[in-house]
């Protein structure tokens, strides 16, 4: 974790449906994949030509109030400081996707499934149209719910999820990664609600490597901690008896907590910590907010050049407002990987 320090500062037994799975893609890794079947009622939220870079955006005022109002004339973005045209804006009315993406190892299983019932208050937070999906993670992800608009399925997901004993590893990293391979095919809005505990087996190598990846990648990740409970247990009520080989020293929160947030922060997301399970129904319905509330953005690439650029996104109130001055907090991703130059 040193390195990851150094180098970048700030989806249940299984719901396997053979209408929600292509058989010819992706199975080796147990991950859905889109299905032109599931939700036919569902449009495509954007159509995006290989050549724009998409940039969802959350915007906030000054007393954390999400911004409402605001149309294609309130934002202007930045390719490596020169201003771009936007090509394409959907505002906040247009339905989001989210993927949970569920730790299910040995050290969640102690918590008894109180951060699932919690996260049906983002499920009821959501609005009918919003599609979400479901896979868990261990040594390795395995999908479970495809994008769907049918909340009940995701809650019956919740309800039956099966937990791996027995063993340690949580290969974080790697499994983020292999979700982020799937998700490129997802055109639109695109949210990966990550309930973990932040602890990685993953090598040092992968974390770097995902973080870096992370840097131009087009998905924001809300992050909420699992960890509240396994570091300051309740002092009365039973618990279940602690299955092998779960353990963690007080240096592995503390990478935890860091890794969760850099892997939030770098794509415009937040972490969230609550301190108990407590506190997770009202994380729950905050992330359903950000999710509804998600403007997105495009424009064409300036140069092909294969490097990375620098992204960022100003918001202005109107004319009365003093250039270079904002009345809004904005969050987005960082940066994008420019296409190739053609020969």
């Amino acid at each position: 974790m040193n390195l990851v320090r150094q180098q970048l500062p700030r989806v249940f037994c299984s719901l396997i449906f053979s209408t929600l799975l292509h058989p010819w893609q992706l199975l080796s890794q147990g991950m859905p994949t889109p299905s032109a079947s599931a939700d036919v009622q569902q449009s495509e939220p954007i159509r995006v030509s290989v050549d724009r870079v998409n940039v969802g955006v959350l915007v906030t005022d000054s007393s954390g109030k999400f911004a409402e109002g605001l149309g294609r004339d309130n934002f202007h973005i930045f390719d490596n400081g020169v201003e771009q045209p936007i090509t394409d804006f959907l505002d906040v009315e247009e339905p989001a996707q989210a993927l949970v993406l569920i730790e299910a190892g040995p050290a969640v299983y102690l918590l008894e499934g109180s951060h699932l019932r919690a996260a049906q208050e983002f499920l009821s937070g959501l609005s009918a149209d919003d599609r979400v999906a479901v896979v868990k993670y261990a040594d390795a992800p395995q999908g479970l719910v495809n994008f769907t608009v049918d909340k009940r399925s995701v809650a019956a997901a919740f309800d039956e999820l099966g937990f791996n004993l027995g063993f340690g590893s949580l290969n974080l990293s790697a499994s983020l990664s292999k979700v982020l391979d799937w998700l490129t095919s997802v055109r639109g809005k695109k949210t990966i609600v990550l309930l973990s505990t932040g602890v990685d087996t993953s090598s040092t190598k992968r974390i770097q490597d995902l973080l870096n990846r992370l840097q131009t990648s087009d998905v924001r990740i809300l992050a909420v901690s699992l960890i509240g409970d396994l570091r300051n247990p309740p002092a009365t009520g039973k618990k279940k008896s602690p299955p092998p080989k779960v353990a963690f020293t007080s240096q592995q929160f503390t990478e935890a907590d860091m890794l969760l947030r850099q892997i939030a922060q770098t794509t415009g997301g937040q972490a969230y910590f609550p301190a108990n399970s407590n506190e997770l129904p009202g994380v729950f319905r905050h992330i359903a907010q950000i999710v509804r509330h998600e403007f997105s953005l495009a424009f064409v690439p300036p140069v092909h050049d294969g490097a990375i650029h620098l992204l960022e996104v100003r918001v202005t109130a109107g004319s009365e407002q003093p250039a270079g001055v904002s009345a809004y907090r904005v969050d987005c991703r960082r940066a994008y990987l420019a296409p190739p130059a053609t020969r």
